[in-house]
């Protein structure tokens, strides 16, 4: 099983990489790493290269963790015992993938922030989580109009909601899986909060900038 966790985070990993805003951006003659906040994901992409490219972002780097975890699991569903341990395996190839999103090797492992790709990682580990979760992020950004206070709420919202659906048995982990899923699941929020340490100082100095289409200012995820 170690083995088959290694593997699955390893095509993760090289599913996660793909960083779809970026290359968006080149075809257009656009390097967005040079523009706006310089973050290759959804916010930037759509300041800089407009709605279309955003929503294609959103959903590629969405789905791209999706995939790795499907791949995971028709890969070893048939080596592993349970059904507690095939979706610890999709779980471990979904956050594969967003590791791969955080840190490619072809950027000197500066990616982007992981969100949208957290989010495909949560549809498929954990698909109870998301409708909160976007109700979270949704409600917050258009408030606040902070779309880094939105993420982070919801890496929050997203670890206390593993903790409360675990005690009422509402995840498809058992036993030790779900303990390790637990894990698993606190690391990648923790991960996705520490990406924004940033963001975090300047919310907390009142610099952070507001979401808009047309600013190309620094600062925004």
């Amino acid at each position: 099983m170690l083995l088959y966790r290694v593997i699955s985070i390893i095509i993760g990993y090289f599913c996660g990489i793909f960083l779809s805003g970026f290359f968006y951006g080149k075809k257009n003659n656009v390097d967005i790493t040079k523009q706006g906040s310089g973050n290759v994901g959804t916010t930037n992409t759509l300041r800089i290269l407009g709605v279309k490219a955003g929503v294609i972002t959103l959903l590629c780097d969405c789905l791209k963790a999706v995939f790795a975890g499907l791949i995971a699991y028709f890969l070893f569903r048939n080596h592993v015992e349970t059904h507690s341990q095939q979706y610890l395996l999709i779980l471990y190839g979904a956050v594969g993938a967003v590791l791969g999103h955080d840190f490619p090797f072809y950027m000197h492992f500066k990616g982007g922030k992981g969100i949208a790709c957290s989010f495909g990682m949560i549809l498929i580990a954990f698909p109870k989580a998301l409708p909160l979760l976007i109700l979270i992020f949704v409600v917050t950004v258009c408030i606040t109009r902070y779309v880094s206070l939105g993420s982070i709420l919801c890496a929050l919202g997203f670890m206390i909601e593993v903790y409360v659906f675990a005690y009422f048995g509402w995840l498809p982990y058992e036993g030790r899986d779900l303990i390790e899923a637990e894990i698993v699941a606190t690391l990648a929020a923790v991960l996705a909060i520490w990406l924004h340490r940033s963001n975090i100082d300047r919310l907390i100095h009142h610099k952070e900038n507001k979401f808009s289409l047309h600013s190309s200012k620094k600062g925004e995820k």
